[in-house]
């Protein structure tokens, strides 16, 4: 299968490592906590890379705008569901130092991102 152009970039290919690592990780709890807490964080994780494929292939500045922007919120909610997660002993301080430097990766290349979409203002 050939590649499209947002697989190319590096922003969405971390948006995976992210939504697989989560994976990973909510696969080994309990059943309770993957229904309540797993469920809703591995469906943020991957909402980051979707709403980047599907904000690519719009076909307007405006709409890829748009979908990094939710994607970006998306992320936020992933940090949202870690935090809950590691409260809730859920996770250990290993898995945390895991996960954590993809987020603080991806928060900044999500915004750079964001800035080169579309032409530049003079």
């Amino acid at each position: 299968m050939a590649r499209s152009d947002f697989e190319n970039l590096q922003v969405y290919r971390l948006s995976e490592r992210l939504a697989d690592a989560v994976w990973k990780l909510v696969r080994a709890w309990d059943n309770l906590s993957r229904d309540t807490v797993g469920k809703q964080l591995i469906r943020a994780a991957d909402s980051v890379g979707a709403n980047i494929a599907e904000g690519a292939g719009r076909g307007t500045y405006q709409d890829n705008r748009r979908f990094v922007r939710i994607g970006r919120g998306s992320l936020n909610e992933v940090l949202h569901w870690l935090r809950r997660a590691y409260v809730r002993h859920l996770m250990t301080k290993a898995q945390v130092d895991t996960i954590r430097p993809i987020v603080d990766e991806l928060a900044p290349r999500l915004n750079a991102y964001l800035k080169s979409i579309g032409p530049k203002d003079k």
